[in-house]
């Protein structure tokens, strides 16, 4: 209990900036065995930070090793993950795909025909004006639909720059600068957002944006890829949104709610 309330007198006012150095050091250390446990439970995950979340339906069709993606890939990808779940996203990303192979088509056409197109994603309705005002918004700007020229941007300018874009918040910026251009960018979902609240490496009540700030803070960045791949799957497996399987957590010594509740 020694850390847990530590850790609550260290976000006394729900930043980091108001945590003294000894408390950022044991949350570090804390990230440092979380990091441990959870490779030992799950391993390092395959695939190499600068290869994105786009994927064929037919895992069977997948390489070995994945690629590097284009940036735009996934930020339409992204786009159309929020909200939803995997397999929906891929669905509509590949339906959007095969109906306009290229991305010029789907900007300049009729906003039902994309929408319908990708209807399996759920809030096609909104998801799709968004896109093509996002692919509307990069020809403006840029003069064409590319975004391999933030590959030469410094890593906070290139978030800045994406999360101008409309429906575009920090999760989504991440992800494209994590996955997309190998920049250190730590993103947070739904089940990073439980997970890191639970183990008490962010205080309670933070948002999800504000989360993003904190562990980036917290989390080398060397450790970004395996330490997001790694929650999330935890997240998904044990630490379950209602109905959490404590009793097989392999961090159960080192979780503020689980310690907590047995108190």
């Amino acid at each position: 209990m020694t850390f847990v309330i530590a850790r609550r007198l260290a976000y006394n006012d729900g930043t980091m900036m108001a945590t003294a150095p000894s408390d950022r050091r044991a949350l570090k250390a804390r990230v440092r065995v979380i990091q441990r446990l959870l490779t030992k439970a799950y391993g390092e995950p395959p695939r190499p930070a600068w290869a994105g979340t786009v994927r064929p339906l037919d895992r069977a069709e997948a390489p070995a090793r994945w690629e590097p993606i284009d940036p735009l890939d996934e930020l339409i990808n992204t786009i159309l993950s929020q909200n939803t779940n995997d397999l929906n996203r891929d669905r509509a990303y590949h339906a959007l795909r095969a109906k306009f192979p290229a991305w010029e088509a789907v900007r300049d056409a009729p906003a039902p025909q994309v929408i319908a197109a990708i209807k399996s994603a759920g809030l096609a309705n909104q998801k799709g004006p968004r896109i093509q005002k996002v692919l509307r918004r990069i020809t403006k700007e840029r003069g064409e639909l590319d975004l391999n020229f933030l590959r030469d941007w410094p890593a906070d300018q290139a978030k800045a720059w994406l999360m101008s874009l409309d429906g575009v918040g920090p999760k989504t910026a991440s992800i494209v600068l994590l996955f997309a251009l190998g920049k250190p960018a730590f993103p947070v979902d739904t089940h990073i957002h439980r997970v890191t609240g639970r183990l008490g490496l962010i205080p309670p009540r933070t948002s999800a944006d504000k989360a993003h700030e904190i562990l980036e803070t917290l989390v080398p960045p060397e450790w970004y890829h395996s330490f997001h791949l790694n929650v999330i799957k935890h997240g998904r497996q044990v630490c379950k949104a209602q109905r959490p399987l404590c009793e097989k957590c392999v961090l159960q010594k080192y979780c503020d709610d689980f310690q907590g509740r047995k108190a």
